[in-house]
């Protein structure tokens, strides 16, 4: 039996020299939700149902941006 010549995978980035860091920075840049679902049961009865959420981001692309919060705070001369 002859097998015929297995292809190559397919490439998880484009760059061959990308790091975990790049990927990292990547992610974040762009944002990743996740999801997923619990149950638990016993004897077929479903007992306790959670449903799990996880919003993975930069900082700056879900918080406003404060114009001015430096001139916000005020620093009291010492007396």
């Amino acid at each position: 039996m002859s097998r015929a010549p297995r292809s190559a995978p397919p490439a998880i980035s484009e760059e061959p020299d990308t790091t975990v860091l790049d990927l990292v920075d990547h992610l974040l840049t762009k944002g990743v939700m996740i999801t997923g679902d619990v149950v638990i049961g016993v004897a077929n009865v479903d007992l306790v149902y959670l449903r799990l959420s996880a919003l993975l981001c930069a900082a700056d692309r879900i918080l406003p941006r404060a114009q001015g919060a430096r001139a916000a705070v005020r620093v009291r001369p010492a007396p």
